[in-house]
């Protein structure tokens, strides 16, 4: 807006026509071309130079700012005219340039005092996206002072550093006695804003009796030998609360020695305190704890090994070569529960079994043994492979304490090579024939443990003249990155390489199948001669 015009008649005003309404936009343009026509260069170069002059003077940052408008004619922004020593800008370039942050409340009253002369001063206003400062805006003529007190954002970050560490400020006159706080030593004390603080000397009156030893040889140090000292203790408040405070405090000497004056700074370390303290008894519980996990474990890998020595086993009878391998958990405190069996029965055939107790620890080594101990038992009464894993699952059910686990039951007969198998669970066996391995049928049956009416399937296999048979746990394969069909794989094409004897053929196996869930690890191979 230019101004305003303001046309009067004689007597009254006339009906408008067409005619008049054009008359009156005319002399509008003409009063319009006028205002808008630059006054004297002189006089208005003047006045810059005048507000410039001033800008200088002033020992805050200060900008001379002139409109700038788009080519519509609209206020779009405001050119730095002139900028004092004190102000990082350069002249000429627009104010949103140098400070994009002021695009929204800082140019909206820039623009208020350009359109209406009103000054406005405002204490705390965003002036960059990290600073604010305290802004004074006024207009002179057809431009703009704008002029800014930076707060200290050192000591702002300062203040907020102590109340957030929970740390107030001190210092004492040596020579007068006037004693200075800042405001959160008077959150420490508990004490009101308008209190008296109370000076070094008599601090040993507000800590608790247990602590004032250790007060009274800080201010010995402090006060007599004249050095810093350091010490914690225990406030007791007038409020009656009890807070752990640390103090550090230092002498201040004048050029010529004199003590002038002592300086320091108490902290709230209460709430680490008690962090220390509960920390303390938690290590002691873990440490009790860790103890009786460790003797459990001691116990769980003694009953482990008892029953499944790691070293070699190996059996030559009934024109079988059986050779197994039991790799422990790499990690002591991983004592598994799997097991494996190859043993004659009364029948003459041969118990092969291979099984793993969910869980680790003491629980699934005794679940082992109860498993690994019933099946044999069960065995000697001549039952096949699927009735014997039938009255396992009882056994895993109501015997011990609800546990599941997975098995592989064989039995063998020397006099026909026939191999009867049943699985709960498990990976089938590995038949290795010629160079080609292949895995047995994946035959029905449950887990063990998991139903009451679990029903098993039985497996006929014919085995041949130098036929290999491999019974394993998954620990010899599962990895946290592949899939199980992946792994089977991988075991399939390890175990299909040539070995030259059978310990041989395990030994590789054990080394290039590359588990890594550190689980536990059995292994039977069976050669028929």
């Amino acid at each position: 807006m230019l101004g305003v015009l303001e046309i009067c008649w004689p007597g009254d005003c006339p009906e408008p026509t067409p005619r008049l309404e054009r008359q009156i936009e005319a002399l509008a343009d003409l009063c319009a071309l006028t205002l808008n026509s630059p006054g004297p260069p002189a006089r208005a170069g003047a006045a810059l130079a005048e507000l410039a002059a001033l800008a200088d003077s002033m020992s805050d940052p200060a900008l001379v700012l002139v409109p700038h408008l788009d080519p519509q004619g609209h206020l779009a922004d405001f050119r730095v005219h002139h900028a004092n020593g004190s102000s990082a800008v350069r002249a000429g370039g627009l104010l949103l340039e140098a400070y994009p942050f002021a695009a929204g409340e800082l140019l909206a009253a820039i623009e208020h005092v350009h359109a209406t002369g009103e000054p406005f001063r405002a204490a705390d206003m965003p002036f960059t996206a990290a600073s604010t400062a305290e802004v004074s805006i006024t207009r002179h003529g057809g431009s703009v002072l704008l002029v800014r007190r930076d707060h200290d954002d050192q000591a702002r970050l300062l203040q907020h550093a102590q109340r957030l560490g929970r740390i107030g400020g001190f210092e004492e006159n040596a020579l007068t006695g006037e004693i200075m706080w800042n405001a959160q030593m008077f959150s420490l004390y508990g004490l009101p804003p308008d209190a008296r603080p109370v000076p070094l000397e008599r601090l040993r009156d507000h800590v608790h009796r247990d602590d004032e030893v250790a007060v009274g040889l800080f201010l010995r140090t402090l006060l007599h030998h004249r050095r810093p000292a350091a010490t914690a203790f225990r406030l007791e408040r007038p409020d009656g609360v009890a807070r752990h405070l640390r103090v550090v405090a230092e002498p201040v000497f004048a050029p010529d020695g004199r003590l002038t004056a002592l300086r320091g700074a108490y902290q709230d370390v209460s709430p680490q305190h008690w962090t220390e303290v509960a920390l303390a008894v938690t290590r002691d519980r873990l440490a009790h704890t860790e103890r009786q996990s460790a003797a459990r474990n001691r116990l769980a890998l003694q009953l482990q090994h008892a029953i499944m020595p790691p070293s070699h086993g190996r059996m030559d009878s009934f024109g079988l070569r059986i050779s197994v391998r039991y790799r422990p958990a790499q990690k002591e405190d991983l004592v598994g529960g799997d097991w494996y069996d190859a043993v004659v029965l009364p029948s003459g055939c041969i118990l092969l079994s291979v099984g793993d107790v969910a869980g680790h620890g003491v629980a699934a080594a005794t679940g082992m043994v109860v498993l690994r101990n019933a099946l044999r038992g069960l065995a000697a009464t001549g039952a096949g492979p699927a009735r014997l894993l039938s009255w396992l699952n009882l056994v895993a059910r109501h015997l011990a304490d609800r546990m599941t686990a997975t098995a592989i039951c064989g039995l063998y007969d020397p006099a026909t090579r026939v191999l009867r198998w049943a699985r709960a669970g498990h990976l089938p066996p590995i038949l290795l024939r010629g160079a080609q391995g292949t895995e047995l049928p994946m035959i029905k049956g449950p887990l063990l443990g998991a139903f009451a009416d679990a029903v098993y399937e039985e497996g006929r296999l014919q085995l041949e003249a130098d036929d290999t048979l491999l019974l394993y746990t998954d620990g010899l394969i599962e990895r946290r990155d592949h899939n199980l069909r992946h792994a089977q794989d991988r075991l399939l094409a390890v175990a299909s390489r040539t070995a030259t004897t059978l310990d041989h053929r395990l030994d590789d196996l054990l080394t290039h199948c590359n588990s890594d869930t550190d689980d536990d690890t059995c292994l039977i191979g069976v050669h028929v001669r």
